[in-house]
């Protein structure tokens, strides 16, 4: 789907050490602040059990997982919107993404220097936040600027636009981000070129240590305290902690660690799905005997639309869609048992597909 989430946190925070647990790509990571002279890019597969599971209903040689994409932005600071530290020059990067992780320390380590000189997660979100809430409102009074010149010479949108610019500057100086501006989304039209970072939606990780990794601390029930009117989620990771696990090969030794630190899964699974949702995005599948294969979609997306992420001519040449739910294929065994069922649907090119979906597009070219 060409959609990325964006890494952000002060410096020596544990991004890095994150990206590293899920990323097909790894990062250096060092202990020094503003060390970092670029941004990292990565992709993670979707954890998802229900693509294992359908092995079981259809074998085949290959099972391919849906993967989501993440920038890893070097450490920022205080004044970073103005030019202070390294990581200021990658807000840049930031833009282009379309969601946001923020990383918050959440632990001690007399080793590891904060950048602050304290442990503070509530603080340093609000830091982060301010620095990308000045970028916003230098980005919006850019465009004032430019709208201005259209009203001088009568354009009909200009004046409009100026309003609705002007909500929004006073919003994010009131230190709020702009997706929570009281605009009605007809009119968010006329920010939707500066691509605001403090629009984008957000998930907050609060990374612990070891001890803390399934239980939390009291330095996330202050990060829990102050998102409680937030409607962003807040997930608990031990970064350390999950990048031993992350180093296990054997699936045995991986699970034996995660029993002992009284963990279901690896954090990270958590993280990647939950940034998943974040983008708005959900999986069908395809499945048969050479490739059982989820694939990413845009929630709302019709029938057709989402041929076309296989391959565009089966967009183009769609007919029709031959529709198994997941859970009753699970539930009947075989696909057809599903049709004798009457759980094999024909679907137009109306329909919208549904999270779980088992598709089988139909298409002439």
């Amino acid at each position: 789907m060409g959609l990325q989430c964006g890494i952000v946190g002060l410096t020596n925070v544990g991004k890095t050490t994150i990206f590293n647990c899920f990323s097909n790509t790894k990062a250096e990571i060092t202990s020094f602040s503003f060390s970092t002279s670029k941004s990292n890019i990565g992709m993670a597969n979707v954890p998802d059990q229900r693509l294992v599971k359908l092995e079981t209903i259809q074998e085949t040689k290959k099972t391919i997982f849906t993967t989501i994409d993440f920038v890893d932005l070097p450490g920022l600071a205080k004044g970073a919107s103005q030019g202070e530290g390294v990581g200021n020059k990658f807000l840049g990067d930031l833009r282009n993404t379309d969601a946001i992780i923020h990383v918050l320390r959440c632990f001690d380590d007399e080793n590891l220097q904060h950048v602050e000189g304290s442990v503070d997660p509530v603080r340093d979100k609000e830091l982060i936040d301010f620095e990308l809430q000045v970028k916003d409102i230098e980005s919006i009074d850019k465009k004032l600027i430019r709208v201005e010149k259209l009203i001088k010479i009568g354009d009909k949108d200009a004046k409009k636009a100026k309003e609705i610019l002007l909500v929004y500057k006073a919003h994010l100086e009131d230190f709020k981000p702009a997706r929570t501006a009281p605009v009605e989304e007809e009119y968010q039209v006329h920010i939707d070129d500066l691509f605001l970072l403090t629009s984008k939606p957000v998930l907050y990780v609060c990374n612990v240590d070891d001890d803390s990794a399934n239980t939390g601390n009291a330095y996330v029930t202050q990060v829990q305290e102050a998102l409680k009117d937030d409607d962003s989620e807040v997930l608990v990771i031990a970064a350390k902690l999950e990048a031993e696990i992350a180093e296990l090969e054997d699936e045995a030794d991986r699970n034996e660690f995660l029993q002992d630190a009284n963990l279901a899964e690896p954090g990270v699974n958590k993280l990647i799905r939950s940034a998943y949702t974040l983008l708005n995005l959900q999986t069908f599948f395809t499945i048969g005997p050479s490739e059982n294969r989820a694939w990413t979609i845009k929630k709302g997306m019709t029938a057709p639309e989402a041929a076309g992420v296989i391959h565009s001519d089966l967009e183009r040449g769609f007919i029709r869609a031959e529709v198994i739910a997941y859970d009753d294929i699970i539930e009947l065994g075989s696909e057809i048992a599903c049709k004798e069922k009457g759980k094999l649907r024909l679907e137009g090119k109306k329909y919208v597909v549904l999270d779980g979906d088992i598709l089988h597009i139909r298409f002439n070219v």
